[in-house]
């Protein structure tokens, strides 16, 4: 079994394998002192290094959610903070079965303000991947945003996510004669992209 020492060496390794294979024993068999380093290589020029780290974080799960948003949220660094927004969707990738934690969905929100389009793409890519528990949060950032860039990002998760609540919202914007015309193309495409996962979903089981 190599060290924690070594498997931290492992994941700046070229090989996407090995990368993986250490990223798995560190989130599998993690010490106290996993996760502070693993936050520490946030804002590694190294970008396989920073990337595997992302994804190990991912792979730690849910105990990582804490820090991250702490980094997410109040990191001076821009990298750091894309960073730490990529690493809560691993978590979600990762645990799709166990609901996200409450504190990790309110930093993602709070991001979505963040003025660097970094971030807070980042984070509307992190709410697509929790899916319906964030639709509401997303549906009021689209409401209240004037940033065309998010208003597209958040339109394509609406889309993804699969969600009812988004249709009214997406119709709504392709009708208003005032949204920005890139947005209203992106709403377009979504809302039959949205419609056509809806009428695909099975029919809910009857008891």
């Amino acid at each position: 079994m190599p060290t924690t020492e070594e498997l931290f060496q492992q994941l700046k390794h070229p090989n996407p394998h090995l990368r993986d294979q250490a990223m798995w024993e560190l989130a599998e068999n993690p010490d106290e002192t996993t996760i502070p380093r693993l936050m520490g290589i946030l804002d590694e020029e190294d970008t396989t290094y920073r990337r595997a780290a992302v994804k190990a974080l991912g792979a730690i799960g849910p105990d990582t959610v804490p820090p991250l948003v702490e980094a997410l949220l109040n990191s001076d660094n821009v990298t750091v903070r894309g960073s730490a927004a990529k690493a809560l969707a691993q978590v979600a990738i990762n645990y799709p079965d166990e609901p996200f934690p409450t504190e990790g969905m309110q930093g993602l929100k709070t991001a979505l303000n963040d003025p660097n389009p970094v971030v807070h793409i980042a984070a509307v890519m992190a709410m697509g991947e929790i899916g319906s528990p964030t639709v509401d949060s997303l549906l009021e950032a689209l409401e209240t945003t004037d940033n065309p860039a998010l208003a597209v990002s958040i339109v394509n998760a609406l889309a993804s996510i699969g969600d009812e609540r988004g249709v009214e919202v997406l119709t709504a914007l392709t009708q208003d004669e005032s949204t920005d015309t890139y947005v209203k193309e992106t709403a377009v495409s979504a809302l039959s992209r949205l419609e056509l996962l809806l009428n695909n979903q099975p029919p809910p089981k009857s008891e």
